[in-house]
């Protein structure tokens, strides 16, 4: 996508293919200078800090890092850096990209690709990790951090770049990327009824790197939801998950997968009734079984009567796309299960 010539001391202005920018209230920086594009067509230079009701309220909420002025600029008051300028423009190495403001996982570096836009372009996010909302401008579609709020870009679809036909477009200096060397990434399986409710508490632990619904532990290979609700292929629906595991635990994982639904139900999960709704912790090494067991040791002492069957993981088939963040795409609730605090 090309540029369009500067129209006033290195403000730039891009055309509309050209992606992240149309007109309307947009922040970019020149050099050391911030600028607005304001709706009036007027361009003006403005102190760099925070201003407006939204700013103030962004402020309030608790963030884990200072933030420099630059970064502000862009991160709170929804600026944008000048294209062909951010540290990860160019940048393809094995990782991950992460909130600069509260280090969340937001996209991994397979979903990156080259869009020649100006801003770094990945065709997918980490599960529930970006949220989207209209831009103040009226037109475009702005990108947040779903953890912060904190401002990322914009999204654009129809461009026909990637078979996936989605283009998050972020701000180099909104991000912060983890080299593949130095995450600890490992997986988890567990199935405690219904996989809405489980994915919707597992994906916002801190540490989770993305979730999958799916179907384990039956008898059929690639079982649609059809035939798992027939109760004939074994499986139960379940939620694989990855995690790095320098920041979080398989102990932690586990907890909550306990503390978020009642196990000590057979084959059921409140409404929901039958073999694929069973609690079961499906583990993959010796460790994860031993902690299981020593979880499961504990709740018996506390007069449970625990329910969970904890076995070795099988083949995991993903379910069908509809049920992939379900609650995320519905802005619905779970309606069996509910987070209640036990160790």
């Amino acid at each position: 996508m090309e540029t369009e010539k500067g129209l006033s001391k290195g403000f730039w202005f891009l055309s509309a293919a050209a992606v992240c920018v149309a007109a309307g209230v947009l922040l970019l920086q020149a050099g050391k200078q911030i600028y607005s594009n304001n709706k009036n067509g007027t361009v003006k230079a403005i102190a760099a800090g925070v201003s407006g009701g939204e700013a103030s309220l962004y402020k309030e909420r608790n963030m884990d890092r200072k933030l420099t002025d630059e970064e502000e600029q862009v991160i709170v008051n929804k600026g944008i850096e000048r294209p062909f300028s951010g540290e990860y423009y160019d940048h393809f190495q094995k990782g991950v990209y992460t909130c600069k403001r509260c280090g969340a996982e937001l996209f991994k570096s397979d979903s990156k690709f080259r869009s020649e836009c100006g801003w770094p372009s990945f065709d997918d996010q980490i599960g529930g990790a970006v949220k989207q909302q209209k831009d103040a401008d009226g037109v475009r579609t702005e990108i947040i951090c779903a953890k912060c709020g904190g401002h990322l870009g914009h999204i654009f679809s129809g461009e026909e770049l990637t078979p996936k036909n989605v283009r998050y477009c972020v701000n180099s200096i909104s991000m912060n990327f983890v080299p593949e060397a130095e995450q600890r990434i490992e997986k988890a399986i567990f199935a405690a009824g219904c996989f809405w409710g489980v994915e919707h508490y597992l994906k916002q632990a801190d540490g989770v790197i993305s979730t999958v619904v799916g179907y384990t532990g039956g008898n059929v290979d690639n079982p649609t939801y059809k035939q798992v609700c027939t109760k004939k292929t074994g499986h139960a629906e379940a939620v694989e998950v990855e995690y790095d595991s320098s920041k979080t635990s398989y102990e932690e994982l586990a907890k909550l997968f306990f503390e978020t639904h009642d196990f000590t139900q057979l084959n059921r999960q409140g409404p929901d009734v039958g073999m694929q709704y069973r609690s079961v912790i499906f583990y993959l090494n010796e460790q994860q079984q031993e902690v299981a067991t020593r979880l499961v040791g504990e709740l018996e002492k506390k007069d449970y009567d625990v329910k969970t069957q904890i076995i070795p993981a099988k083949a995991f088939w993903p379910a069908e796309e509809y049920h992939q963040d379900y609650y995320e795409k519905t802005g619905k609730a779970p309606y069996c299960h509910i987070y209640k605090k036990i160790f």
